[in-house]
């Protein structure tokens, strides 16, 4: 019996740069010591997300 991981949440790059907005406003523009692991996961997911968008947009065009 093989034991598989559950399929990581794919986001739009729209929804976690609505995350990073968020953020940064509750932060009121500067982020605190506690506030940067979060916004550095953000800033990781919105890149490989808009990579990936941009990869896709590349595919269909192509196709």
């Amino acid at each position: 019996m093989s034991i598989s991981s559950p399929l990581p949440v794919v986001r739009r790059a729209d929804a976690v740069n609505e995350e990073i907005r968020q953020l940064m406003q509750r932060a009121g523009g500067v982020l605190r010591a506690e506030d940067r692991p979060a916004y550095q996961r953000l800033i990781d997911e919105w890149t490989a997300a808009t990579a990936r968008e941009r990869m896709l947009g590349d595919m269909t065009t192509a196709a």
